[in-house]
């Protein structure tokens, strides 16, 4: 299956995004119209500190008019190393040097309307923050909270960021299961 593209028109460019639409064909005399949103893509980190509890941030999100518990994200400068930009998040959000950083893989979180791509990351964290240095328009907490604590929130209902699930999920299967349910 592919699409070809017929025509792309520039809709809106903005700091964190682009719009455009484009008319595409599916197959000989079929057209359709898209429309696409172009992101530079991002990083999200499961972090943990060395006493085992896991570091989460919880800010308000406006599209949704609430505040939201998150790992750790922030989106990538146009040519940033993944690794690279998951570090500068992780300092500038929590306070907290990465010690080590292990990838979990990738992520589109909505493939049907926007290009976006998250490097999802495990991150061993420094026992000590410093103060936290975000963007002048971010008003974050940091929240620790142990598995049982944070898996509880899931079951109640209380965690519902898509990234962060699914990376939890990555994280469970991947890095995190008891050594027998690995082979």
């Amino acid at each position: 299956m592919n699409e070809k593209t017929i025509s792309i028109t520039p809709i809106y460019s903005g700091r964190i995004f682009s719009v455009e639409t484009q008319v595409v064909e599916l197959e000989p005399g079929v057209r359709a119209g898209r429309e696409i949103i172009r992101h530079p893509g991002a990083i999200a980190a499961i972090a943990r500190v060395p006493d085992g509890r896991f570091v989460f941030v919880r800010q308000f999100r406006k599209p949704i008019e609430r505040d939201v518990l998150e790992i750790i994200a922030g989106r990538k400068e146009p040519d940033e190393v993944p690794e690279d930009c998951a570090s500068r998040e992780i300092l500038e959000e929590t306070g907290h040097e990465v010690i080590s950083l292990q990838s979990l893989g990738i992520l589109y979180p909505s493939p049907g309307y926007i290009d976006e791509l998250i490097h999802l990351f495990v991150a061993e964290l420094s026992e000590s923050a410093s103060e936290q240095n975000g963007d002048h328009d971010e008003r974050i907490t940091v929240e620790y909270l142990t598995r049982e604590e944070f898996e509880a929130m899931i079951d109640g209902g209380l965690v519902d960021d898509g990234k962060t699930l699914a990376a939890w999920l990555l994280f469970t299967r991947r890095f995190d299961r008891p050594t027998s349910a690995r082979s």
